[in-house]
């Protein structure tokens, strides 16, 4: 080790003695010799082979250990000068196998690796102590592990996503330990609180405390079974002496056991604030000799990414194949004004890279806001207005406090309100400067209920909506005839309703409610309103649902798949798409790979959401997909793997540390996309055959379009079309068919990453 810090001393001791140079002769001198000494090693190995390297690296990093083209490829180690090192397998630039990643503060993780990350089965010791041995999934723990937390407590059992989820036991220091189901990282379900006194409660439990029935026995034999609640009002049951001792516990009140429980904490899980995938390499080559371009070295993150500092035109961009870092043509540079100086060319822009396939990926360019914003002189100012008063009306109202366990009636269609907004104001409404209007609300207390269960806060709610932003409608109408209109933080999008379709929604409401209450990772459209406007004696319906793509990370590509292909190309020429553009089931040529665990969640998900709409009677719904590819980011969007490792005045920003907790199914997910290409004479081929060119990319999708019933319109449709084209071909098909379909087609273009 001493040997070690001295390298790594006479590393940066040799960088500030040439920083210092005043005219940079010496600094010349010996880098050009470098350079020559590197150049001429790499211009006489063969391409593809594995050879032993030492790299001092301009920044102060160091790197001893196999190379191969330019990356890191084998066993060797990663010395960043934070003081973070990497010791284990790499493949092409990235930790890959087995490995130790260790932090300047003491912690160290020591296991499996897959693609920067730290995946599959490891350990992982904090500073302070505490430790977990498990399995990980993407830097969380997933799956099965035990965690010895510093100040003494245990827990082993399943996990989720870092917190503890489905069974589990944890152990105090003190001895007392509970055996059961957890939901969140926290106790929740049916489960067994053991004390050491011999003390046993048995029952459910909800947020960390007994909820519902449950049995309390003390160690004399007499137990207490009853309805547990922190609200004394609803707590009762029944005391039931031992034999031996028939008076002992009589006066034992049931609250007593709230506030005991509530002094024994369990610990949370402690924070890593860079994970190995976050730490950037700082790897390049000389390009003297060669025809590209001088442009400043970018740093390489361990999982491939390039960081966004620079370049803003991204129409030619290349992205990653397999694990290596993008690559762009020397005509994207020279379209770029850069010409060559043979100075030092990061890896990401050499032309050529190990095994790099097929012609560059263009990315579309990006428009800045979907939609044009409605101000006064618009032609739907006046529905805006009321729009707003009608939910400022709706939301603040109030009543008592919303409850997940609704009464029948809340879902029954007649369950609607009517209300006058005079421009002069009334008893119940404000005045405004619009005409007079009438606000209906339908089923106002399954849609509050429902707003409750996605976690949507009613002054947010009505900031977004209601604000002094105004809503934004997008630039032409849906196939359906419909409307859209965007809140200004994008965080709802409202769409205006046929009759029909309100009907559908109010016939199945109780069982959308029930779906989305029991699955919480449903792909389904959360919806959070439903409202109708009467003004000047026409009716508008509208709802209110949430925008599947509102994120700090920019949309660069969107599918809307069904799995048919009548029709389902897009209609514009390629000079004309752009990042909003909404591409169809022809137009796909990808296939999207996710990591093991959420593939199988996936799959199980989406045959569950397939299956309500089927008992709906539903169809031609279709699954919505947008891609931000990882390398394509700027300096002004938010890039996963922007942590960089601090050096001189290149600090950690706050704000590019990727938040791990936001990740959830269908929701800013990291995966892999592998591009496909359809054979010549396959014209209607859904999936085309994979290239093995993939592209690291943030994934979103969910289940739109729910509320088109198999009605005889569609049966009309159905029949005629038939006639003209292959049945399987066309979305207008019976809800079974319409299901199997659907799955048969998405399990083709999602697959696990293997």
């Amino acid at each position: 080790m001493k040997a070690w810090e001295a390298t790594v001393k006479k590393t940066q001791a040799a960088a500030k003695k040439r920083a210092k140079t005043i005219f940079g002769l010496s600094h010349a001198v010996e880098e050009g010799n470098e350079e020559h000494d590197q150049e001429d090693d790499r211009l006489n190995r063969p391409s593809g082979q594995v050879y032993q390297a030492e790299k001092f690296l301009p920044n102060g990093d160091y790197y001893t250990g196999y190379w191969c083209e330019n990356f890191p490829h084998g066993h060797g180690k990663y010395w960043w000068t934070d003081g973070c090192m990497y010791v284990g397998e790499w493949f092409r630039g990235k930790t890959m196998g087995k490995g130790i990643f260790s932090w300047p503060s003491g912690a160290m993780y020591e296991g499996s690796f897959k693609s920067g990350f730290m995946d599959g089965e490891g350990m992982y010791t904090g500073a302070n102590g505490t430790t977990y041995k498990g399995s990980w999934v993407m830097n969380l723990k997933h799956g099965y592990g035990v965690k010895e937390y510093g100040n003494g407590d245990s827990y082993e059992g399943e996990w989720s996503r870092g917190i503890q989820e489905g069974q589990g036991k944890y152990q105090w220091k003190s001895g007392n330990h509970y055996v059961g189901e957890w939901k969140n990282g926290k106790i929740c379900g049916k489960g067994r609180m053991f004390w050491t006194n011999g003390d046993v409660y048995e029952g459910n439990w909800d947020e960390g405390l007994p909820k519902g029935s449950g049995t309390f026995k003390w160690n004399d034999g007499s137990f207490y079974v009853g309805n547990w609640s922190t609200d004394p009002s609803e707590q009762n049951g029944t005391y039931y002496p031992s034999g031996s001792s028939m008076e002992g516990n009589l006066e034992w009140d049931p609250q007593d056991m709230f506030n005991e429980l509530k002094e024994i904490k369990v610990c949370q899980s402690d924070k890593i604030p860079l994970w190995p995938s976050q730490k950037k390499l700082a790897v390049w080559c000389s390009s003297k000799g060669s025809d590209m371009t001088t442009i400043r070295p970018r740093r390489l993150s361990v999982d491939g990414r390039i960081d966004a500092s620079v370049d803003k035109d991204l129409v030619g961009i290349r992205l990653s194949d397999g694990a290596a870092p993008s690559s762009w043509t020397t005509g994207s540079a020279d379209r770029m004004g850069i010409t060559s100086e043979g100075d030092d060319v990061p890896i990401a822009l050499q032309t050529e890279i190990g095994s790099l396939k097929g012609t560059a990926l263009r990315i579309p360019k990006v428009v800045e806001k979907q939609g044009d914003t409605i101000s006064k002189g618009h032609r739907n100012y006046e529905l805006m207005l009321n729009l707003q008063l009608g939910i400022r009306h709706s939301v603040g109202r109030p009543g008592p406090p919303p409850s997940l366990d609704m009464k029948p009636s809340a879902f029954d269609p007649k369950e609607k309100f009517w209300t006058k907004f005079p421009p002069e104001g009334s008893k119940i409404t404000p005045p405004h400067q619009s005409c007079a209007f009438k606000w209906k609300d339908y089923c106002p207390k399954v849609f509050r209920s429902l707003r409750m269960l996605f976690k949507v806060d009613p002054a947010d709610y009505m900031l977004s909506i209601c604000g002094n932003d105004a809503l934004r409608e997008l630039s032409s109408p849906g196939k359906s005839g419909s409307f859209f209109y965007l809140t200004n933080d994008d965080r709802y999008m409202i769409k205006t309703m046929k009759k029909a379709e309100t009907k559908v929604l109010l016939r199945m409401l109780n069982a959308y409610y029930n779906h989305v209450r029991s699955f919480e990772n449903t792909l389904v459209t959360k919806y959070y309103g439903l409202h109708c406007v009467k003004l000047n004696g026409q009716k508008v319906r509208f709802i209110i649902m949430g925008n599947l793509f509102c994120s700090e990370y920019m949309i660069h590509r969107r599918y809307d798949l069904k799995g048919s292909t009548f029709g389902r190309l897009t209609d514009k020429p390629e000079s004309e798409i752009d990042a909003t553009t909404t591409l169809k089931d022809l137009d796909l040529n990808f296939v999207f790979r996710l990591q093991k665990t959420w593939f199988q969640e996936f799959k199980s998900q989406v045959d569950r959401d397939c299956e309500f709409l089927e008992q709906e009677r539903i169809m031609d719904y279709s699954l919505l997909v947008g891609l931000h590819f990882t390398e394509a980011s700027t300096d002004q969007e938010h890039t996963p793997s922007g942590a960089v490792t601090p050096t001189g005045n290149n600090p950690i920003s706050p704000q590019t540390h990727f938040s791990w907790a936001s990740i959830r199914l269908g929701i800013n997910m990291p995966a892999r996309v592998e591009r496909t290409e359809r054979k010549a004479d396959a014209e209607f081929q859904l999936v085309g055959e994979p290239t093995g060119e993939y592209y690291d990319v943030i994934v979103f999708f969910g289940i739109i379009d729910i509320l088109t019933e198999y009605d005889m319109t569609k049966k009309l449709e159905h029949a005629y079309k038939s006639i003209q084209y292959d049945p399987n071909s066309i979305s207008a098909v019976d809800p079974k068919q319409y299901s199997r379909r659907f799955r048969d087609y998405i399990f083709k273009a999602f697959a696990e990453d293997v």
